[in-house]
């Protein structure tokens, strides 16, 4: 801006306001930043050392063998090879997927199933919430000292209520080819608590209008459910469905404590398998090639689950 006679002046100046020196805004943004990577250098500086470190390593020694004793010698794909002729490792494949067919729709019904149940208002409601989502938290390995003790055929407490009840005497659970997978598979799904408490929240979040409105134009409750409920917590259906097939296909502490694989490999999982080569065997360098490929099965299913979720997960702003 100018005066009448040409001479610029500070168009601040003549609002009455003061800019701030270029160099003291420059000085402040690069404070903010200075401060911004002091915070997040800890949790950068822990990633790459403890998890795009070894990982990068692991893909590495896939390539070698390696005992952890002797330097690495490159081999190239010679361990998938190996792998691909180990009658074990298919053996654990096919444990781990059956498995995970029969648990994963499992535990998204029940899950559901105990979510509504515990979305009714009844007196002490916020105890058996509790009650219910403590096995959650619980170790693994504890987990599962709990469930040897109640499969024992002789005084485990499974077996004494069967013959309390019926008079049967119950099966050798752990001991048995046939029995052994039933078993894994009912303690694996007493430790659901944290997809129950997930699935409660998303129907505490259905709006009740809906609800209303599908009553007065005659809906009945199953009617509700299936065109309501369903579709409004479908996105959380999604996130327990990736969940559970990760943690599914990743099963280890739990069989390891309970069957260490047995009997005659019918609870071999895929990761016991990877952990006997890795540390019973020390192959390393085969372990990390197993660890890749269930790295890169677990990344398929998850890129096919949210390809095809588009045609069943209803998002309230849009598809």
């Amino acid at each position: 801006m100018t005066v009448a006679d040409g001479t610029p002046t500070n168009l601040t100046g003549f609002l009455g306001g003061s800019a701030p020196p270029r160099r003291a805004r420059f000085s402040l943004a690069a404070q903010e930043a200075i401060w911004f990577y002091i915070f997040v250098a800890p949790w950068l500086l822990a990633f790459f050392i403890f998890t795009l470190g070894p990982m990068v390593a692991s893909l590495v020694f896939s390539f070698t063998k390696y005992n952890a004793i002797q330097p690495p010698e490159w081999i190239g794909l010679k361990n998938f090879v190996t792998l691909s002729g180990d009658p074990v490792f298919w053996k654990s494949i096919r444990v781990t997927f059956t498995f995970a067919a029969v648990f994963i729709p499992l535990n998204l019904a029940i899950s559901l199933f105990l979510a509504a149940m515990l979305n009714l208002r009844v007196p002490a409601m916020r105890l058996i919430r509790t009650i219910y989502y403590l096995p959650a938290v619980l170790p693994e390995v504890v987990t599962g000292l709990v469930w040897v003790w109640i499969f024992n055929p002789d005084f485990g407490l499974l077996n004494y209520i069967l013959y309390l009840l019926t008079g049967i005497k119950g099966p050798n659970w752990l001991g048995s080819e046939s029995w052994v997978m039933p078993a894994v598979i009912i303690s694996a799904l007493w430790g659901m608590g944290s997809g129950v408490i997930i699935f409660l929240a998303a129907l505490q979040s259905v709006p009740q209008e809906l609800y209303e409105a599908a009553e007065i134009d005659g809906a009945g409750a199953l009617r509700r459910y299936f065109t309501i409920t369903v579709p409004m917590i479908s996105p959380v259906i999604l996130f327990n469905l990736l969940v559970g097939t990760i943690g599914a296909l990743q099963t280890f502490a739990r069989i390891y404590v309970m069957t260490q694989g047995g009997p005659n490999y019918a609870s071999y999982f895929y990761n016991l398998y990877l952990y006997a080569n890795a540390f019973s065997y020390f192959r390393l360098g085969l372990a990390s090639a197993q660890a890749w490929i269930l790295f890169v099965v677990i990344m398929i299913l998850t890129l096919i689950i949210l390809r095809t979720s588009g045609r069943w997960v209803y998002y309230a702003g849009g598809r």
